[in-house]
């Protein structure tokens, strides 16, 4: 998988995956991917697991959030030399057969964020998941004056502009939606999309996602941040173009 010439590394950040943390590690290693996991104090056999295979296991004595995860993870990514970084949840939903495709958007545009986003298939997502999931690109695009599809999938591709941003002030589920924001105000860094399907059916641990409470932490931030910004109306108009999408075959459309 040598799609681009900067140093890339797979991260994930895990709590509680014991029953499918082996075959997601597998199916990347198989692609001759470095692995950097972040168990955030799993009570199960996650770290056990993971620590039989040949990555990286950063390890957290006590829960500390999905962000702080992230943020380990993304330190000791650039510790390490690495570039950029492509990041996977380790329940499953998230396939590495995705990352080439993914790696191939990003080598060609390389002052942008790829998103594996959840557009295949989309029958699979819960109703009310699917209007969460849609209230939120509708706000976090405005946030970021530009069309973001599924600003709350966790399979991205992050450059070196965005891994440092590192240190944003927030945690948890939020810290996902601040780097888009931040990435594209303050770095000037454009997002496009890789189409993934959805994936809800199946052996899926329930999210640690939680519906009242984060998705009230993540409105409040965006809301936040657009005020922050300024140019309230400039920045919404900008959002309301069609989203950027890289079509499986390379192609590009809707741009």
């Amino acid at each position: 998988m040598n799609n681009t010439t900067a140093r890339w590394c797979v991260l994930i950040p895990c709590l509680n995956e014991e029953a499918a943390i082996k075959s997601v590690l597998g199916s990347v290693l198989a692609l001759g991917a470095p692995v950097i996991v972040v168990d955030d104090g799993s009570d199960d056999r996650t770290a056990d697991i993971v620590a039989t295979l040949p990555v990286t296991l950063l390890r957290h004595a006590r829960r500390c959030g999905k962000g702080e995860a992230l943020r380990y993870g993304f330190r000791e990514a650039s510790r390490q030399g690495y570039d950029a970084v492509l990041t996977m949840d380790g329940d499953g939903q998230h396939l590495a057969s995705d990352i080439p495709r993914i790696v191939a958007a990003a080598a060609s545009r390389p002052d942008h964020i790829v998103i594996g986003a959840r557009l295949l298939d989309k029958a699979q997502q819960p109703k009310g998941r699917r209007r969460a999931n849609a209230v939120a690109d509708w706000g976090i695009s405005w946030a970021c004056a530009q069309p973001v599809a599924d600003t709350q999938s966790g399979q991205r591709w992050y450059p070196r502009a965005a891994l440092e941003l590192v240190d944003l002030p927030a945690e948890n589920f939020v810290f996902e939606a601040a780097i888009l924001i931040a990435a594209s105000r303050e770095k000037h860094l454009g997002i496009v999309s890789v189409p993934i399907a959805s994936r809800y059916h199946g052996a899926f641990r329930a999210s640690h996602l939680s519906p009242m409470r984060d998705v009230t932490r993540i409105t409040t931030y965006t809301i936040g941040r657009i005020i922050h910004y300024g140019d309230v109306a400039a920045s919404y108009r900008r959002s309301r173009a069609q989203p950027r999408v890289i079509e499986a075959a390379g192609s590009t459309a809707l741009e």
